[in-house]
């Protein structure tokens, strides 16, 4: 390779390693311990690899001696094939961590399947009449919660699933577990309805929504509840005094709404930019309280966000297929990727180093950043 064909590269070029999957990537998720991460695709299938990279950017890394200017040299191997399932589902399945290096499935046959790192799926004592279309599971409790569709049920450890008796009208596409597990948020068809599921299982909150919920995030202590909207922006909900608003305005779906804790800030896709709020000062009842002006505006609209998990740092995909890496309350930005097929998922591993992308024609992605990147 030239030396100019090398100055032409993009990071994502010279970070990533990529794969092309047969269908549209649904979402990223990274095991408990990080190390795999699974990619599903609309074909109902779920592949896995490992984070660990075999060429990481710091091996290829070089400083010039006159000048101290740093470059790094393109990867000399392509990265070792991802592990893929079967069919599992009528398009995109449900999926989260499961114990250490593991992934929970949710199957159109009702149950539910522990994927192995290496991909081996085994059964499990999770299983209900009728499609899995969501699913939780909270490690510190053992507890999991899935849906039909219509009703959704709880399991601790190997005890019985129970269903959680709401309205028989319910419509229940999303579920989330608090991050101390103890509450468990999900759609209700009307808005989103909050359970203890702490010893007794009992609502506690309930909240309308003007249009059906994508998404359910809690905050990083659990006293905030994000919910991204179909139309219409997305919903807010304390947990404290049970105050909840809509911050509206989006020009598209809001997909995906994600918390940085080392911010204290609150992020949703959908605009033209990408949009935050500072929760010292809470959009409740004013969409302009604690705006934060992140990254640059454009004419595409963002798909998906995620929150660096250590750092004020924010990640966005656009419709466009560009990707960039922006830090909190500035316009300054790393456009990782320029441009390409629509950004359908994005996810950080929990130590930071590690940017999951998955994309619509099929391309998953894992972008491995230097540490001297961040600094």
């Amino acid at each position: 390779m030239n030396q100019q064909t090398t100055q032409n590269l993009s990071p994502f070029d010279l970070l990533a390693r990529s794969w092309q999957r047969p269908a549209a990537v649904a979402a990223a998720c990274f095991s408990a311990d990080g190390s795999a991460v699974a990619f599903t695709s609309i074909d109902g299938t779920v592949a896995i690899g490992p984070v660990a990279d075999q060429e990481p950017p710091e091996s290829r890394i070089r400083v010039s001696g006159d000048l101290g200017q740093a470059t790094i040299r393109p990867r000399q191997k392509p990265p070792a094939p991802l592990i893929a399932t079967s069919t599992l589902g009528d398009g995109d399945v449900p999926i989260t961590s499961y114990l250490r290096s593991g992934f929970l499935v949710g199957t159109m046959a009702g149950q539910a399947l522990q994927l192995a790192a290496d991909g081996e799926a085994s059964q499990t004592f999770l299983n209900i009449e009728g499609p899995i279309v969501a699913i939780d599971h909270s490690a510190g409790t053992a507890r999991t919660a899935i849906s039909n569709g219509h009703d959704v049920f709880l399991s601790r450890a190997h005890d019985d699933v129970v269903k959680l008796q709401q309205a028989a009208s319910s419509s229940t596409h999303a579920v989330a577990f608090s991050p101390d597990g103890k509450r468990l948020a999900f759609d209700s068809g009307k808005g989103v309805s909050i359970w203890t599921v702490d010893g007794d299982l009992a609502p506690i909150r309930e909240f309308p929504t003007p249009a059906g919920p994508t998404s359910l995030s809690w905050s990083s202590d659990g006293s905030w509840l994000a919910c991204g909207l179909e139309t219409g922006g997305f919903a807010l909900a304390s947990l404290a005094d049970g105050q909840s608003g809509v911050v509206g305005g989006f020009p598209s779906p809001v997909r995906t709404v994600c918390w940085s804790q080392p911010a204290n800030a609150l992020f949703a896709s959908g605009a033209f930019r990408v949009a935050g709020w500072s929760m010292a000062a809470p959009p409740l009842h004013d969409a302009t309280s604690g705006a934060l002006e992140t990254g640059r505006s454009g004419l595409v609209p963002v798909e998906t966000v995620t929150a660096h998990p250590q750092r004020k740092i924010i990640a966005a995909g656009y419709a466009n297929g560009r990707i960039t890496v922006a830090h909190i309350g500035s316009r300054d930005e790393l456009v990782v990727k320029l441009s390409g097929s629509t950004i359908t998922a994005l996810a950080w591993s929990g130590d930071g180093q590690h940017l999951a992308a998955g994309m619509a024609d099929g391309t998953a992605a894992i972008i491995t950043f230097p540490a001297l990147l961040f600094k």
